[in-house]
């Protein structure tokens, strides 16, 4: 039921936006009964932070290519590919972080646990010698996605296909110099 369910507030959303989401129209769409919607999500908000929360459960790791910047550049491919996606399911949910509290909450800790993840990255380039000891992962991270989200969601510009590695190159150079680190 809840697979269910979280399909069709994906579809839902990537259909009509986080203003044409409603829980009976992800009730009648996924075949389970309202009040049993209502009762288990209790509205938009409690359905946005469940798929959220879902996304969470997955077993995704991080890219492991034997470079940092190949690293870098896989993760920013996927992140590029999944901002593109078809219905735009993964734009909607950021859009509608900022309009449901339950959401946001749900996209914070799916923020925290997707870097956390990543970490291993920025650990395995300190183990092979590719980065000075020190260097904090989360900044790194940052630098080297930022620009796919900002190319994608700020300034709303179709899919770049050299961006991802040219950011990854980037943030790299800059994390092999000591950009990352507290020194």
């Amino acid at each position: 039921m809840r697979a269910q369910v979280l399909d069709a507030v994906r579809a839902e959303l990537g259909e009509h936006g986080y203003d044409g989401l409603t829980v009976d129209a992800v009730a009648a769409r996924s075949g389970v009964h309202r009040a049993t919607v209502y009762r288990r999500w209790g509205d938009v908000g409690g359905l946005l932070a469940d798929v959220l929360d879902a996304a969470g459960d997955d077993g995704w790791q991080p890219p492991d290519t034997g470079s940092l910047a190949g690293d870098l550049a896989a993760l920013n491919h996927e992140i590029q590919a999944a901002m593109t996606a078809e219905p735009p399911v993964m734009a909607a949910l950021i859009a509608a972080s900022f309009r449901s509290a339950q959401a946001d909450a749900a996209q914070r800790r799916l923020w925290a646990d997707r870097y956390a993840r990543c970490e291993v990255i920025v650990d395995r380039a300190i183990g092979h010698g590719e980065l000075p000891a020190g260097t904090r992962a989360r900044p790194l991270l940052v630098a080297s996605t930022a620009p796919v989200y900002h190319h994608l969601v700020l300034l709303r510009l179709p899919p770049d296909p050299a961006l991802p590695d040219q950011a990854a190159r980037t943030a790299a150079l800059a994390a092999r110099h000591g950009a990352f680190t507290d020194r």
